[in-house]
């Protein structure tokens, strides 16, 4: 069974309520289910590890119906605002600490300790592009990819880089060996 860290999982309700206020949260938790009710409904330790399914996709999913018109467009959504936190907080010298390139590569292990399993490559692509690849995550779904493709977006507009684009090119949901999320900037 996949899972996902408490420290991911942590800033989900977090980003409801920033969002859409606490009649949203309640909302939101309402329309979960019972057992991911219950890791939502007390603290979220952020050393714990909770089923990827309830942790971190349900209740995704339920942004997405919920606040997005069913679009993917709020796991991106969830994943700029997880960026945001841990780049402005914890993780803020990983953007003063050289370039794009290194951020993504750095990224990319720190990923690979809030899911489990998972193993995930920062591959260096030329200058101004980069290739962050996912292998060995049995049970990833796409909102799981929505989130990682927000979390880089931000990430690398808070690095200061402009006209940057992340494409999903290849995708383990689909059938093919990794995900592999293409980033470009200038």
């Amino acid at each position: 069974m996949a899972e996902v860290k408490g420290t991911a999982v942590s800033v989900t309700p977090e980003y409801v309520k920033a969002r859409f206020g606490e009649s949203g949260q309640r909302r939101w938790l309402e329309s979960l289910s019972p057992a991911a009710q219950a890791i939502f409904s007390r603290t979220i330790y952020p050393h714990l590890w909770f089923p990827l399914e309830l942790g971190f996709v349900e209740p995704t999913r339920k942004i997405c119906e919920l606040f997005h018109g069913g679009r993917s467009l709020g796991a991106i959504d969830v994943g700029r605002f997880s960026a945001e936190r841990a780049l402005r907080g914890i993780y803020k010298f990983f953007v003063r600490l050289g370039s794009p390139e290194s951020l993504i590569e750095r990224a990319s292990s720190v990923f690979a300790t809030y899911y489990r399993p998972c193993r995930m490559e920062g591959i260096p692509m030329g200058k101004g592009k980069v290739a962050l690849r996912i292998f060995d995550f049995p049970e990833i779904h796409t909102l799981v990819e929505a989130r990682v493709e927000g979390w880089v977006l931000r990430a690398m507009e808070i690095s200061g880089c402009k006209d940057i684009q992340v494409n999903v090119t290849a995708s383990l949901t689909r059938g093919d060996p990794c995900t592999e999320l293409q980033v470009g900037w200038r």
